[in-house]
């Protein structure tokens, strides 16, 4: 499959494209570019009807959040991610609906369990995020063929993405650790930041302000 004919080539697709480029790493880069293919495979392979420039547009923004320039912003680097994204098509006149299912994209892309019944552009990037960080689906050919999955790669490398992604997860989100409560990158900080205690759900209901 020539992969370059499964990406949007559209006005808006490009400037995604641009901007990401211009403003994250080349790690960032490659890596929301094979999100946004491990999806888009993956959507056609469940039959999936989705719109190529809301996927395009929600996968190239996903890790947009952990920049420097959100460090300081006091939200989930997701939310800022996805604040970023409905801005950036919303300066090109998208509808509401379209902006919400980008939101949304990106919002919960790392809530596992929720995206996948939610709208397709949704759910694959989602899936796509999986595939790439978490391995999820990677020995099933029904997912991703063993030759899409080279070609994906051979176009966008991911040499040491394992211990460089982390690392990015890291800096992004160190700054407000906070943001952590109740997801995933908690286990990233109790890794990697020494002196990190994650926030419990149980501690802070059992020493809430309600009287017994």
């Amino acid at each position: 499959m020539d992969l370059t004919e499964i990406v949007p080539d559209s006005k808006i697709a490009t400037a995604a494209t641009e901007l990401v480029r211009d403003t994250t790493s080349e790690l960032i880069y490659h890596h929301s570019r094979r999100v946004y293919l491990f999806g888009a495979l993956q959507g056609r392979a469940r039959g999936l009807a989705f719109d190529p420039e809301l996927l395009y547009v929600g996968a190239m923004f996903h890790d947009l959040g952990l920049g420097e320039a959100h460090r300081e912003s006091g939200r989930r680097f997701e939310v800022d991610g996805a604040e970023e994204a409905a801005a950036f098509l919303r300066s090109y006149g998208v509808g509401e609906d379209a902006v919400r299912r980008v939101w949304t994209a990106i919002a919960l892309h790392t809530t596992p369990g929720v995206p996948e019944f939610m709208e397709p552009e949704v759910a694959l990037v989602t899936a796509g995020v999986e595939y790439d960080v978490l391995g999820i689906g990677y020995d099933d050919p029904a997912v991703v063929s063993p030759e899409d999955r080279a070609a994906v790669v051979a176009l966008h490398p991911r040499p040491d993405f394992k211990r460089r992604i982390l690392r990015a997860f890291t800096e992004g989100i160190a700054p407000k650790p906070e943001t952590t409560f109740g997801n995933v990158k908690a286990d990233v900080l109790r890794h990697f930041v020494p002196g990190f205690v994650p926030g419990d759900f149980v501690t802070t209901i059992e020493g809430s302000a309600w009287p017994e």
